[in-house]
């Protein structure tokens, strides 16, 4: 059962990237007035919730402890 050691490993490193790098967020709000339109494109950096962080890193520890065992 590598499969299951190697998503393991994988779900584990995002949980804990994702309690500390914020990932890049695009908004594009505009109006159309006729044949014209006037927008701005908003970015913002946002986080994880801290839930879906433990999440990960705890199903990640699962896959790898079920790899090990088979």
């Amino acid at each position: 059962m590598r499969a299951l050691l190697i998503i393991g490993v994988i779900l584990l490193v995002l949980g804990v990237v994702s309690f500390f790098v914020p990932f890049p967020h695009s908004e594009h709000h505009g109006v159309s007035l006729g044949d014209a339109h006037v927008g701005i494109t908003t970015h913002n950096d946002e986080k994880v919730p801290p839930a879906v962080s433990i999440v990960l890193v705890v199903v990640g520890a699962g896959l790898l402890i079920a790899g090990r065992k088979s």
